[in-house]
């Protein structure tokens, strides 16, 4: 299947089913010499493991990762890192009864049109559960952006119609939820056991803010850095939405109301969101994303079966009331993912500029 491979420099291709033994990631042109254990990537994979925040589902996997190759001594070898999570508590015969049905809001109805064959259990290929694979090797990436003084970091900023009026980056870790606003949080923790209650799911907004990015970074015309992050994270499966610096919000604005005056001392204010003309400008980058509520709800609905027939379908079985908070380090993967492969482009124009003027030396 094409289209499982991110990247041009530091490539990561994501493989496996929610319900096959298990998933993992090929990571190929992450430099050597970086310090990597199956500690190191542990940390973000179990952020985002099932069974954890308030909205999760009760699936419990321990999402440990095993590094099958590219590793030596505790540091990358420069060469393809294999990466295997295995699946311990899929549950397949709860799906026996979707087999023939396509569950509304899903993959199901797509995947039969494009290939012919879908796995029902659990969505297959399309299930959230891929995104494992995605936080493992984002986890590698991040390994490369922390040793250039890069920082990407998420949080919850709306949960259905309840939106954070803070940003206490202070309480991000205090809260199941990882919002930055109190408050907002603890309103956003009753809405959940109210729609839990009603068989019923919720979408929100997740901001993601890069800190420490060099200027420089992104490609004119086509690869621009803002279009390969919105790429990036709407390549997510619930996210509907991307927006960077004041987003729609800047289609309000007036022109003197939208640029961000320069000083000598740099910027006076980012509604850009850290990139100007698709590369980078050294200010923070800041990118929201909507997610749509989880399709799975307990609720009854219209569909069809794989005989065109009109039926109803009430799904059960362990599904999260929202991908938030779960969705958050899977976001700042796709962050981290896309801006290492845009520093080792840059770092590449660099050395090359550099090779030129050593050339020029000799002559």
């Amino acid at each position: 299947m094409a289209g499982n491979t991110f990247g041009d420099i530091f490539r990561v291709t994501t493989w496996g089913e929610s319900h096959g033994t298990a998933v993992g990631a090929t990571i190929d042109g992450c430099p050597p010499s970086l310090d990597l254990t199956p500690e190191i990537i542990q940390r973000d994979l179990d952020r985002r493991r099932p069974g954890t925040g308030g909205a999760a589902s009760p699936r419990q996997e321990p999402d440990r990762v095993e590094i099958l190759s590219g590793v030596f001594e505790h540091k990358t070898t420069g060469t393809p890192i294999s990466l295997a999570i295995f699946n311990k508590d899929a549950h397949s015969k709860s799906y026996d009864h979707l087999r023939d049905i396509f569950r509304p809001g899903h993959g199901d109805i797509t995947y039969l049109k494009k290939y012919g064959i879908r796995d029902h259990r659990g969505g297959g290929r399309a299930s959230a559960r891929e995104t494992a694979a995605r936080v493992a090797a984002g986890a590698v990436a991040r390994l490369l952006l922390t040793r250039h003084g890069i920082e990407v970091s998420a949080y919850t900023i709306a949960l259905g119609d309840i939106c954070a009026a803070e940003r206490d980056m202070d309480i991000i870790g205090q809260n199941k939820l990882c919002c930055p606003d109190a408050k907002a949080a603890r309103r956003m923790e009753e809405k959940i056991k109210a729609t839990r209650s009603r068989g019923d799911t919720l979408g929100g907004i997740v901001e993601i803010r890069t800190r420490n990015c060099p200027p420089g970074l992104g490609e004119p015309v086509f690869d621009k850095l803002d279009g390969a992050l919105a790429g990036a994270l709407m390549s997510i499966g619930a996210v509907k939405g991307v927006e960077i610096g004041a987003g729609f919000a800047a289609a309000a604005h007036t022109g003197s109301q939208n640029n961000d005056s320069i000083t000598p001392t740099g910027f006076a204010s980012n509604r850009s969101g850290g990139i100007l003309a698709g590369i980078s400008n050294g200010d923070d980058i800041v990118a929201r994303v909507a997610v749509k509520p989880i399709p799975s709800i307990g609720r009854q609905q219209d569909t069809i079966n794989l005989a065109g027939e009109a039926v109803t379908i009430r799904i059960g079985g362990r599904h999260d009331i929202s991908a938030i908070p779960r969705i958050i380090p899977v976001c700042e993967a796709m962050v981290c993912l896309t801006l290492a492969d845009f520093l080792l482009r840059q770092q590449a124009i660099q050395d090359s500029g550099m090779a030129r003027i050593a050339g020029d030396d000799c002559r």
